[in-house]
């Protein structure tokens, strides 16, 4: 990357990553810089080709999202989502990534949902991360590792265990899933007697609707039946799975 930006390539190859040379994140500190920081997130990413390339282009968005909002204090808000658009208009099409453009594009986009995670999410927000991210996070979460580059070891070290904190709870929470069914036995019984329904196809629905909402981390698995009674209740279910009455 150095090399390219020293021989005069890199402008003409990646114009948008080139804006980024002694860009300043944070009042002008060398450190702060968005091409060194860039380049370190490169060095420190692991060696394959989704993750660095999502490492080189990650941060590109930075450069038209900058806001000022105080002494040596600045915002990017939104830069991810202006990164996949100038991604998508320039080194998509420029480079073209055959079999990696969707790929880049997710990762560039969801790069600092890792980083959010603060120790206090729910094991169903947890489940719900894993399920949204799919099979791009192994590739989302060793990214986020990479884009720690805080010269203060407190915080690098914290950001780091965070970020492994989270992936341990997924493998925890998906070998759980794994091992005890998400719906309590008898919640077909619950569900008739509390909802008032008759036995027939419309449990069997219920069901398999709540199993899906608790794989897709949107509510708890292996509470008591009760919960999911109030489930049913409140997202208007039996209406939803009935469909639109003439």
């Amino acid at each position: 990357m150095q090399w390219l930006r020293d021989a005069g390539l890199l402008v003409h190859l990646l114009p948008e990553l080139d804006a980024t040379v002694a860009f300043s994140q944070e009042g002008g500190r060398r450190h702060k810089d968005v091409w060194e920081h860039t380049k370190a997130v490169v060095r420190q990413s692991v060696p394959r080709p989704a993750v660095r390339w999502a490492a080189v282009l990650h941060d590109i968005g930075k450069v038209t999202t900058r806001r000022f909002v105080g002494p040596g204090k600045v915002t990017f808000h939104g830069h991810a989502e202006e990164g996949v658009r100038m991604y998508r208009r320039g080194p998509a099409r420029r480079i073209g990534f055959p079999e990696l453009r969707e790929q880049v594009e997710l990762l560039i986009l969801h790069h600092l949902r890792p980083g959010q995670y603060d120790g206090g999410w729910t094991d169903a927000a947890v489940r719900r991360f894993a399920h949204e991210m799919g099979p791009l996070l192994t590739d989302l979460l060793d990214l986020s590792r990479a884009d720690v580059t805080s010269k203060r070891p407190g915080k690098r070290q914290r950001c780091l265990f965070l970020i492994s904190e989270l992936s341990r709870r997924i493998r925890e929470i998906a070998e759980l899933d794994a091992r005890v069914p998400p719906l309590p036995s008898g919640v077909g019984d619950v569900l008739i007697r509390e909802l008032g329904l008759a036995p027939g196809k419309i449990i069997g629905l219920l069901r398999n609707r709540l199993t899906a909402l608790c794989e897709a981390g949107e509510i708890e698995a292996g509470q008591p039946a009760e919960y999911y009674v109030g489930v049913v209740r409140e997202r208007g279910l039996l209406t939803e799975l009935a469909g639109p009455t003439t």
